[in-house]
């Protein structure tokens, strides 16, 4: 789960393993899980405390269990898989994908094609929310003064702008903030631009 914020820990964790134990129905059980709370699926394994835990597990020949389950997007992102492969293969660890509905085969062409395709799609979805998230920010920090978190810039203060537009955060109660002109600061930042730039000469 990358945020803890804005999702529900056990709700994301169940769907997870229902999606899980429904893949490997009549071939095997869930034994022991591993979930990363606000960790983002661009961090390698080695780099989230579960995932790193899992890949050390692999090298316990009393691990308790022969296969590692779990859907792409929510456990690798870019090459992040054709990476780890090897290790999975040198301890003898399969792994299943939902998107592949078993088993992943690094031998069949089009599991291959498949993991490409899906690391790929999950790089982009990253990057294109990101951006997506930053664009909307600039057009609410440009076009209507909002304030998006943070300290107030000196020379401004924050004042009560209404409801907030999302309709949720209203109906929770939540206020928009925007900037204002703070009355004590901001004669200082107008001074400041008011005086003479010295350039030294050419």
């Amino acid at each position: 789960m990358s945020t803890a914020d804005f999702q529900e820990r056990e709700s994301s964790r169940r769907w997870q393993r229902d999606a899980a134990e429904k893949l490997i129905a009549g071939h095997g059980r869930v034994v022991v899980e591993y979930f990363d709370t606000s960790r983002s699926r661009r961090l390698a394994w080695p780099d989230r405390p579960q995932a790193a835990a899992l890949l050390e597990r692999f090298a316990d020949s009393d691990r308790g269990f022969d296969a590692v389950v779990g859907e792409y997007d929510r456990a690798f992102c870019g090459t992040q898989l054709l990476t780890l492969l090897p290790q999975f293969e040198v301890r003898g660890v399969q792994l299943w994908l939902p998107e592949a509905h078993g088993p992943f085969d690094i031998e069949d062409a089009s599991h291959r094609a498949l993991v490409m395709l899906l690391g790929a799609q999950s790089k982009r979805e990253v990057l294109r929310a990101r951006w997506r998230a930053l664009q909307a920010m600039r057009a609410q920090a440009r076009d209507e003064g909002r304030f998006l978190g943070g300290r107030p810039l000196y020379g401004y203060r924050l004042v009560d702008a209404g409801p907030h537009p999302n309709p949720m955060h209203a109906k929770w109660g939540r206020r928009l903030q925007r900037y204002d002109p703070d009355p004590a600061t901001a004669p200082t930042v107008r001074w400041i631009f008011e005086q003479p730039r010295n350039r030294p000469a050419a």
